[in-house]
């Protein structure tokens, strides 16, 4: 059983409800590192004070904020507990939406919610209820020393907590580029329009693999048994003469592609 990362209660209304944190994905990106060349040495990080250069130990490090350039004021752990109003151990649900209301750059980071043995009647009937009802609970909970906002909603007989961004925390898309002035034909838009039909089916995860990691495994299986490897060249991107043009090409090639994926259905 995995280790929870985090224990606390979902606050909902009246009812509080025991539960776990527990990490929801896996990081597979292939992991390198650094070496010294000639021996193949791992290379070790050390924590040295900008001062003077000299190695501080953990026990001596505390936690600064930098008010203004090069000026910090100290925070114990206790003091930066204070800052939780809201306590640290509560996800906090203040209100429900639908899914379809939340802009998808608001997510950071999906953690399952997994309930403790006196709260798993509780647990079940919001589960059960956010499923019928088709919303997700806005929440707010405090993980690692800062508050955060989260989203809570039913997946597959779990709870699913999904940590969101703040709203300041969205740049603003500001592009010189986009201010352009730029003829759009109706025809390119329809042709565009017919391309994404013809590349639109259901969504299935398991369609899709980590090309690179499966090519990096694949080369670094090819060294350990001695074979050379020899690098591909990259072919340059073709440019786009005739937009409409590329447009008509490309909705001939999907069409072509779905005639054979029926043929062989």
């Amino acid at each position: 059983m995995p280790r929870a990362i985090w224990k606390g209660a979902i606050n909902f209304g009246l009812v509080t409800i025991p539960v776990g944190l527990y990490t929801a994905t896996d990081n597979k990106t292939p992991k390198f590192k650094q070496l010294r060349k000639t021996d193949h040495s791992p290379i070790r990080y050390k924590r040295v004070a900008e001062a003077d250069g000299s190695e501080v130990q953990w026990e001596d490090i505390v936690k600064g904020y930098e008010f203004e350039k090069d000026r910090y004021v100290v925070f114990t752990d206790e003091e930066l507990d204070s800052a939780h109003q809201d306590g640290n151990k509560l996800v906090d649900v203040v209100q429900f939406v639908d899914e379809t209301e939340i802009d998808p750059m608001y997510y950071k980071s999906a953690y399952y919610l997994a309930p403790e043995k006196t709260g798993i009647k509780a647990y079940k009937i919001l589960e059960e209820a956010l499923k019928e009802k088709g919303r997700v609970a806005i929440a707010k909970v405090s993980i690692r020393e800062k508050q955060q906002l989260a989203t809570l909603r039913a997946k597959d007989g779990v709870i699913v907590m999904e940590t969101m961004f703040w709203p300041d925390e969205l740049r603003e898309a500001e592009f010189e580029e986009l201010e352009a002035e730029v003829e759009i034909r109706p025809e390119e838009v329809a042709m565009a329009a017919s391309l994404i039909d013809n590349l639109t089916r259901p969504f299935e995860a398991e369609d899709y693999a980590d090309p690179t990691r499966e090519a990096i495994e694949q080369l670094a299986a090819k060294k350990v048994a001695g074979e050379e490897i020899i690098a591909t060249v990259s072919p340059e991107p073709t440019k786009v003469v005739d937009l409409l043009e590329a447009l008509k090409a490309s909705v001939e090639a999907t069409k072509s592609k779905e005639t054979k994926a029926a043929k062989a259905g």
